[in-house]
């Protein structure tokens, strides 16, 4: 519990060093990583931002080893209240009361999850099958990118709504999704006996590599969204999305089963319910800021 409560800390912090970072750097674009990287691996502040949240992963990897991942991202999904208060204070960020009830909503879908779990009953799974989590991650991976290119593809339109990031949101929670799956897998592999036999494991299966990938194209696209969009609204949406991902997917591979009990079976199932339907209804386009009028302009010629 501990751990993932520091996760939280860090996902949080780590994202609005990035935002607040990104603010005053240049425009940056996917079709440029190596301009990005190059950019960012400039900025203190983004330094400072990336290794917080890489500490939030180390975190999320003590908390797989403890507890039945629907639980842990039970957990994460609270760290949005935290979020939404740091850009709030440090990034002038404001959201709109839609915006705010969506939230309360996505807490209370949390609530319902963790009412449901029961740690006499909920296991802890250590392994899933390697074509099983190839057939749920690679999938995962090409809708990402494909929904991620979709959206940039949508803004370069002239005359488009400014978007809020909904869809940014969805295409890198996908990819964290299944980078959070390969956090477990790697912290089940280091359950072997040895150091050697551990690092072998690790090897012969495809959480490393699926890690290489979702860290490599997981940075470079949410960069780019992060200076596109708001990080209050971004982040929720990716969080919501991951934990989503990690919960019904990850329990279902790694052989996590569901309640038996009617009750907790209809709090968790509710609660998972409700989640996706607040990210459904969330508006996709901020409303355009309308050009303010000066003096000199409303003056005749």
């Amino acid at each position: 519990m501990a751990a993932a409560l520091l996760a939280n800390v860090l996902y949080s912090t780590g994202f609005v060093l990035e935002k607040r970072a990104l603010a005053a750097l240049p425009e940056v674009s996917v079709r440029q990583p190596a301009r990005l990287l190059g950019l960012v691996l400039r900025s203190p502040l983004w330094v400072g931002g990336s290794l917080a949240l890489a500490s939030g992963f180390g975190a999320q990897l003590a908390v797989y080893r403890t507890l039945p991942i629907a639980a842990a991202q039970g957990i994460f999904v609270s760290g949005l209240v935290l979020l939404v208060l740091l850009s709030s204070r440090l990034l002038g960020e404001e959201t709109t009361g839609r915006e705010r009830y969506a939230l309360g909503a996505i807490l209370l879908a949390l609530l319902m999850v963790v009412l449901s779990l029961n740690e006499d009953s909920d296991r802890v799974g250590q392994e899933a099958p390697y074509p099983l989590i190839l057939l749920v991650c690679v999938p995962s991976l090409a809708a990402g990118v494909w929904l991620y290119n979709s959206a940039e593809r949508r803004t370069r339109h002239r005359h488009r709504a400014p978007t809020t990031g909904v869809e940014y949101g969805v295409a890198v929670g996908l990819l964290y999704g299944v980078s959070s799956l390969a956090i477990k897998g790697v912290s089940s592999c280091l359950t072997s006996s040895g150091l050697q036999s551990a690092v072998l494991d690790l090897l012969r299966s495809p959480y490393p590599y699926l890690l290489l990938f979702t860290g490599a194209f997981g940075l470079v696209m949410s960069q780019a969204a992060l200076q596109r969009c708001r990080a209050s609204l971004i982040v929720p949406v990716c969080t919501t999305v991951t934990s989503l991902f990690t919960a019904v997917l990850g329990t279902l591979s790694f052989g996590e089963a569901l309640p038996h009990d009617p009750l907790r079976l209809t709090l968790r199932l509710a609660g998972t319910a409700l989640a996706v339907s607040v990210l459904l209804s969330m508006p996709k386009h901020d409303k355009a800021r309308q050009p303010s009028i000066t003096a000199k302009e409303l003056t005749p010629p």
